[in-house]
């Protein structure tokens, strides 16, 4: 008589697991939607989530050797797959900041401040002494191309994958009150408003051009020129990247530019040594008095905030944020 062979059974265990990971797991599993990707292919590669409201993103980019760190700090309610978009912020630090990317949220209460606004607030890493701008290099390379990574790839990657809107504004802080400026001029209506505090808004303004040599060899960039080229020989390229030669490219764009005059404050740590804080202070009054009298000059409204004493310090652009909040609000139309 021939047996029928059967088949093995599985484990009571086993059978149990499996009916268990089949209620589970759906049959065909939906796929994470894909990473946001720039037209150039820059890209994120890691994102950290900090807290509830603050994300790191590590971008690999072709404008720069490498990759690149952004802070955002999202609005309540925000989500990927909202249903809305947020206006943005970007701000933007200054010189040689070992902090970078985290400056503005190390060193101010940016996130507490903005807790109930909406709006997206993006504080992107420009390297120690970037200058946002592209490096001339002598005709040798474009990089690092701060314009291109700001302004392009970030800006597609923030519509396209973190639901950033299109009304925006810019504000920064020394190299990035000239960084605001800057971008505002070479990029005309992409912001709705950009402010400077204590910002070189006139870069051929002395003793800018020989300050921004000493703080790239500080940095150890020793060629002389690789920014934009000689000051004096090649002034065209120096002009075409000052704020203060393109202000007729700044109407219709709301302005604010804020300064102290570099003597002790009323926000000073009383216990602090002395610092160049107050010799670079004074610096960047007359300059950006020589900026908003040229706008003045030429019909261009602006607000301006010279305080009068404060030194190149943090509590004071702090504030400054906070004065000129509303304008930075009505320029991204909230």
């Amino acid at each position: 008589m021939r047996r029928t062979r059967q088949r093995p059974r599985l484990p009571v265990v086993a059978l149990a697991a499996a009916t268990l990971l089949a209620a589970v797991i759906p049959v065909s599993a939906t796929a994470a939607p894909p990473a946001p990707v720039a037209d150039d292919g820059a890209r994120v590669v890691e994102e950290t989530r900090i807290d509830d409201r603050t994300i790191d993103l590590k971008i690999d980019t072709p404008a720069l050797p490498g990759t690149a760190m952004v802070r955002l700090l999202v609005p309540s309610g925000w989500s990927k797959d909202a249903q809305r978009t947020w206006p943005v912020l970007y701000l933007l630090h200054g010189c040689c900041e070992p902090m970078d990317y985290k400056s503005w949220t190390q060193f101010t209460d940016v996130k507490q401040f903005t807790a109930d606004k909406q709006a997206i607030v993006v504080m992107p890493s420009a390297g120690k002494i970037g200058m946002y701008t592209q490096w001339w290099n002598y005709g040798f390379s474009t990089k690092p191309d701060w314009p291109t990574f700001h302004t392009t790839e970030l800006r597609q990657i923030l519509e396209r994958g973190y639901q950033a809107g299109t009304k925006r504004s810019v504000a920064g802080l020394s190299m990035g009150g000239y960084g605001a400026m800057e971008y505002a001029s070479r990029f005309p209506g992409m912001f709705g408003a950009a402010a400077s505090y204590s910002g070189a808004v006139n870069v051929l303004m002395p003793p800018i051009p020989e300050a921004t040599q000493l703080n790239m060899i500080a940095q150890g960039f020793f060629v002389w020129g690789v920014l934009w080229g000689d000051p004096w020989s090649q002034r065209a390229r120096w002009m075409d990247h000052n704020p203060y030669d393109k202000v007729d490219k700044l109407r219709g764009t709301q302005l604010y530019v804020s300064s102290g005059d570099g003597n002790p404050g009323p926000l000073e740590n009383p216990n602090a040594p002395p610092s160049a804080g107050a010799i670079l202070e004074g610096m960047a009054l007359g300059n950006s008095k020589s900026f908003t009298d040229k706008l003045r000059q030429n019909g261009i409204p602006v607000t301006a905030d010279y305080y009068g004493p404060g030194t190149h310090t943090w509590p004071y652009w702090e504030r400054a944020l906070k004065r000129s909040w509303p304008l930075l609000a009505s320029g991204m139309g909230i």
